[in-house]
């Protein structure tokens, strides 16, 4: 997987975390990250919970500040607020464990509604993009049904569709399938595989270590609100250098 187009180590990283800190209170959460991100990568980060990976995920389109150190998006550092934040998290997409749907908009409304209201796309033009991104999630038949009215894996493509509809140019998952009954993960995860064979840029927090081997182009390991370790996926699956990764991957592959 490691040789998508789009992968040159030799660019501006599309997202660059340079020395992040994050503090909540007196309990530090973050410590020195820093991480490059290439357009047409996908980064899998994993850890135990508590290891900073949803926060550094969320620091990334400024959901959380960050105390200190500096975050780009395609060389942009990230704005404090306004329009200037709304467009940053425009180009930054965020898909997360809850699907975040408006439950009183259909699943076409939901889709289209950022794309008119933050990108001044008109409304018909939104809509027929939100047919054709339904229709890549694999829901082009459920357009005018309302989010109650479907499965959480079909929440979940939803929330995705309605990402893309921005055209960002990185999409952030904060743990998309851990919200889910395991029959529904894989419905997901595959439209996670299919945008990464695309060369969609993704930063994807998740558990699902079959994921990771199979879409990323590289595996972080956190931990204690560091990373410690960061390789190729055949590299870090056959054998962790780092021994809190190694601890850590023989408990998830053999429970």
């Amino acid at each position: 997987m490691n040789a998508r187009p789009g992968n040159g180590a030799d660019r501006q990283p599309l997202v660059r975390i340079s020395d992040v800190n994050k503090h909540f209170g007196d309990a530090q959460v973050l410590h020195d990250v820093c991480l490059d991100v290439h357009a047409g990568e996908v980064v899998v980060i994993i850890g135990p919970s508590g290891s900073g990976k949803s926060t550094l995920c969320r620091c990334v389109n400024r959901l959380e500040t960050i105390t200190s150190g500096t975050i780009t998006v395609d060389g942009q550092p990230l704005p404090a607020e306004g329009r200037e934040l709304a467009r940053l998290r425009a180009e930054a997409g965020m898909v997360f464990q809850s699907f975040n749907l408006f439950p009183h908009l259909t699943v076409l409304q939901n889709v289209a509604l950022g794309p008119v209201k933050v990108r001044g796309v008109p409304r018909a033009d939104a809509r027929e993009r939100g047919r054709q991104l339904l229709a890549r999630v694999g829901l082009a038949d459920k357009a005018d049904a309302y989010p109650a009215q479907l499965s959480g894996g079909q929440q979940q493509r939803v929330a995705i569709a309605r990402a893309l509809a921005m055209d960002p140019k990185v999409l952030l998952f904060d743990e998309p399938t851990s919200a889910l009954d395991p029959e529904m993960i894989q419905e997901v995860l595959d439209v996670l595989v299919e945008l990464a064979a695309d060369g969609m840029t993704m930063i994807v927090v998740t558990h699902e270590m079959g994921f990771a081997r199979q879409a990323a182009d590289r595996v972080v390991f956190m931990d204690a609100g560091r990373i410690v370790e960061t390789a190729p996926p055949a590299d870090f699956f056959a054998g962790p250098r780092n021994e809190r990764a190694a601890d850590f991957l023989s408990k998830v592959l053999h429970h």
